[in-house]
């Protein structure tokens, strides 16, 4: 794929030091993420993605993927990794107590509110304390690509969403959800700093460096986002 960006690197990263985080392109597939963790001394780790809000604090290397949608581990030498394809990839870092995590947020995570559980077990687990976090959204799709039906909209509402996140979409029953902004806004209720919060302004289905699932239909193509700690 000559021409294509790898890796977009999180810019003015204030993870922990040494921390690496990155939204992987098309370019950047299964093999080039164990070579990239190899090459800093890491072991690659992802999970079964089930579009939940379950999040899984690992040590060391599972035998399988574990279930879930988020990842979190304060030990070096892991890479954690989360699969997308439109969904919200989300890395998290806390530069005091260094202690890192991936999270996948689809619409039924986000709705599971996948990102305010991981900052919850972040503090539970580690005494993270949320003002101490870094996060990176990368790239998904756009508000004004992502269509969806009443069906889902309703359901943030019960969720106790506001309806704001949502804009008619100009055919009945339609509207414009805005995943990020609903993952952002998790974020800041969870007590992060806006201004530790980076987003990236690429949307999946417009960016052809990107997959994405509503434009090209192939439930195997992924993009791989990952952050870490890498051995000193």
């Amino acid at each position: 794929m000559s021409g294509v960006e790898r890796i977009r690197f999180v810019p003015a990263w204030s993870g922990p030091a040494g921390a690496v985080g990155g939204f992987g392109t098309r370019a950047f597939g299964e093999e080039d993420l164990r070579m990239f963790a190899a090459g800093r001394g890491c072991r690659a780790v992802w999970l079964e993605q089930i579009h939940s809000g379950t999040v899984q604090v690992i040590d060391g290397i599972p035998p399988a993927p574990p279930r879930g949608d988020a990842l979190v581990t304060d030990q070096t030498g892991l890479l954690l990794a989360v699969k997308t394809a439109d969904c919200l990839p989300l890395l998290l870092a806390d530069e005091r107590r260094r202690v890192v995590a991936a999270v996948h947020a689809g619409w039924r995570g986000t709705k599971a509110r996948i990102t305010e559980e991981t900052v919850r077990v972040m503090a539970g687990r580690f005494g993270v304390r949320p003002e101490d976090l870094a996060a990176a959204m990368g790239p998904c799709i756009g508000r004004s690509c992502y269509e969806v039906g009443e069906d889902v909209r309703t359901g943030f509402r019960e969720a106790g969403f506001p309806d704001d996140l949502f804009a008619p979409a100009g055919r009945p029953g339609k509207f414009h959800f805005d995943l990020g902004e609903a993952n952002a806004r998790q974020l800041r209720a969870a007590g992060v700093s806006p201004d530790r919060i980076f987003r990236a302004a690429a949307c999946t289905l417009c960016d052809p460096e990107l997959f994405s699932f509503r434009r090209d239909r192939n439930p195997s193509d992924r993009l791989f986002s990952f952050i870490g700690l890498p051995p000193a």
